[in-house]
Formats: structure tokens, C-alpha cells, sequence
């Protein structure tokens, strides 16, 4: 029986646990001790700081694993990289992550490869902000490079701003600089792919509903997008340029993309599957466990037909649902009645309980998962589906 490492024991991982599992996978959550949900779904557990890549490079020898997998967050993507070079297993490579977990390697690596992307700079003192931004055109971002979910990332309006804002994405780091960009205003859009033996199986561009803090942080996401569909060929020329900038050899991809004025933009993307539900909404509409497809491409088995292909696909919706105060929750009501077409609706909270003003993923109070005919029948079936929420929040 091949076995599989899973990085990380969140609930963000269970679903790969049990796809693994249903493949016939022998699996192992590896994480710090906690309560976390993948251990008990796991066969065994691996007690690790998946932040710390020579720890489980040993692990992955002493266990004698086959294949190794995460999705939907940064932390366990260096130690990936990490094992499946020193293990030769499918996978991203130790340089591909140390590209994708620092952004200004990521920059630097796309303007090699071409990859059309906004003008920075690395910013190492204050004493770097005035010469930089007399070399760029505002608004721009103050952006930690080792950060995930928007944090340390700060649109700027005004030279003030800029000063106001670089401190707070040093304190965010654990790196000694920071970046300075230019913010390009347009249209926010996230793009799922996986790359397997450097070729992109399937490219798929999403939707995104943006929540307006720092910076415009997705809490949304629909397929298809027929919005994007006259700059289809654009973003596909720009992950095939991402595969190249990162040498990609087998690995899910999510990218976050800017469309203005009819021209493609890459904002940051990283060599794993995103977050926000975006697994299940890929699988809903190609017709697959995208959970499947992601461990099928660690243990180097065959992919599913269906993804990528051109059969009949399901257009789905996924949001966040937040509040815009902190407060005590005093009441959280759900009347809507279980339903084919809602494929999960979620809490992560309960009455009693503290919560805060949505600034990034942390903050979220559950989701909505929904597949219609249409994607304009999606949208208002969520409408619907939030109707029948009654949340209550005492500040």
C-alpha cells in the first residue's frame, strides 16, 4: 500500500485525507499537536512543524512515504518542495516553492520569464520609499513578501500612506524588506490550473467577489466567468509563462489575476490549490473530486479524463460569509431547507462566540457552497440562500 503525507491536519485538509483514503492510500496528517480534524480522519499521525523543512524531509525517510500532498494554504508548500526534491517524488520542487513563498523572488522570476506583472521594488529601509515611489505611479501596494490571505499588504494613495503602512508590512515579516508596487486597478480574477509533467491540464479562470480592506481581498468565487472570456487566450499565454518562470514539472497552480483595459496582469500566484472553496468548485464543474486529482498527481497516478475536458460542466458559486463588526455572536439562524443545489452551507462559529471584523481569511464565520444551470442563476440562488441567514452580532 503506497503511503501519502498530508501537510497540515486542518479542516482545509480533510477532504484530501479522505480522497486519499478512498484511492486506497495509506495516510499520514503531518502537523504540531492540536485538535485538529485531519488526525483523527488520518490513519496515523506524523507530529511535525511543517513550517521547518529539513523536519520533515526526516520524517518523510523515516516513514518511508510514496507521495506527499497540501492544498489551499502556504505553510506546509516549503516542506513539500522540500521532500519531493530530496525524495524525487512528483511534485513541486524546492525551487519552485522558494519562488512561490517569497514574492520577490516570484517577481523576479516572472520578469525573466516574461510574465506580465506590475512594476516594484524591494524596499530594505524607509530610506528606499522616496526614490522608488518617484519611479512608480500611484496608487501602489506595500506588500510583505512571506505572507499569505492579504496579510501585511497595504494599498497606498498617497506618499503619507506609504509611510504610514511600510512598518506595518515590516512587523507582518519575517524578512528584513518588503515590496513596493504599483497597484493596477481593474478587475480582480483568480485562475485554478494543474500542471502535470510542465503541461497544463486544464486552465480555468474564476470569478472573484473582492471584500474592499487593505487591499481588495477575495471572499468569492464563480465558474465559469464569461466576463473573462475575450481575454481567455491571454490568461492561458500567462500560466503557461508562470509554469516556465517557476519550472513547473506536476503541481496544482493558483494564480490571482487583473484584467484592465483588455490587458492580463498576474498579481502572485503559487504552486498549490487555492483556498475559498476553490477545489470543490473546480470539481463541480468539471465533474470530479478535485481532492482526487490533486492526490492522484502526488502518487503519480492517472488524472481523471474529465478534468480539463470538454464534456458538459456545471457552473458553481462559493462566499464567505463575515461580518463588517467585531463583536459577541447572540444569533445565527440557518431556515434554509437542505436542498440538491446547495452542496454545503457551513458555520465556524456559534452563538457566544467572538468575533471580528473580516480583514482576512481568519476572520470568516462560515461558507456557502451552490452549482445552478447558469452562472447568473448561481448568483441568484445566493441571494436566496442569504435570506434564509438571520446572524446577530452585539458590538
Amino acid at each position: 500500500m503506497k503511503k501519502i503525507m498530508i501537510l497540515g491536519a486542518s479542516y482545509s485538509v480533510v477532504p484530501l485525507i479522505q480522497a486519499a483514503k478512498k484511492l486506497g492510500l495509506y495516510t499520514i496528517a503531518a502537523s504540531i499537536p492540536g485538535d485538529y480534524p485531519g488526525f483523527d480522519e488520518a490513519d496515523v499521525r506524523c507530529y511535525v512543524d511543517i513550517t521547518n523543512p529539513d523536519a520533515v524531509v526526516a520524517q518523510a525517510k523515516a516513514l518511508g512515504i510514496d507521495a506527499v500532498a497540501t492544498c489551499c494554504m502556504d505553510v506546509g508548500l516549503r516542506a513539500q518542495g522540500h521532500v519531493c526534491s530530496a525524495l524525487r517524488l512528483p511534485g513541486p520542487s524546492r525551487e519552485t516553492v522558494d519562488l512561490c513563498t517569497n514574492k520577490h523572488r516570484m517577481k523576479q522570476a516572472f520578469l525573466k520569464a516574461g510574465v506580465n506583472t506590475a512594476r516594484f521594488f524591494r524596499i530594505s529601509s524607509e530610506a528606499d520609499l522616496a526614490p522608488a515611489m518617484a519611479q512608480l505611479r500611484f496608487p501602489l501596494i506595500v506588500k510583505a513578501v512571506d505572507q499569505m490571505g492579504s496579510r501585511g499588504i497595504f494599498r497606498c494613495n498617497t506618499p503619507e500612506e506609504v509611510y504610514e503602512n511600510y512598518p506595518k508590512s515590516m512587523a507582518a515579516s519575517r524578512q528584513d524588506y518588503c515590496l513596493l508596487e504599483e497597484f493596477i486597478e481593474g478587475q480582480l480574477f483568480g485562475v485554478e490550473a494543474m500542471v502535470q509533467d510542465g503541461v497544463p491540464v486544464f486552465v480555468l479562470p474564476d470569478g472573484t467577489t473582492a471584500f474592499q480592506a487593505a487591499t481588495p481581498t477575495p471572499v468569492g468565487h464563480y465558474v465559469p466567468a464569461p466576463e473573462l472570456e475575450p481575454v481567455h487566450d491571454q490568461i492561458t499565454h500567462q500560466v503557461e509563462r508562470i509554469v516556465a518562470a517557476f519550472g513547473l514539472g506536476s503541481a496544482p497552480v493558483n494564480c490571482d489575476m487583473i484584467v484592465r483595459d483588455g490587458e492580463v496582469f498576474v498579481v502572485e500566484a503559487t504552486a498549490r490549490a487555492g483556498a475559498t472553496c476553490l477545489p470543490e468548485l473546480v470539481g463541480t464543474y468539471y465533474g470530479v473530486n478535485y481532492y482526487e486529482q490533486i492526490v492522484r498527481l502526488a502518487a503519480g497516478l492517472p488524472l481523471n479524463p474529465k478534468l480539463g475536458g470538454d464534456g458538459e460542466h456545471t457552473p458553481a458559486l462559493s462566499h464567505i460569509l463575515l461580518s463588517t463588526v467585531s463583536g459577541t455572536l447572540v444569533r445565527l439562524e440557518n431556515t434554509n431547507p437542505p436542498a440538491e443545489d446547495l452542496l454545503d452551507l457551513s458555520l465556524n462559529v456559534s452563538p457566544g462566540e467572538e468575533v471580528h471584523a473580516y480583514s482576512n481569511g481568519r476572520d470568516r464565520l462560515g461558507q456557502i457552497i451552490l452549482k445552478a444551470p447558469t452562472p447568473e442563476l448561481c448568483q441568484k440562488r445566493l441571494a436566496q440562500v442569504l435570506d434564509g441567514l438571520h446572524i446577530e452580532i452585539t458590538s
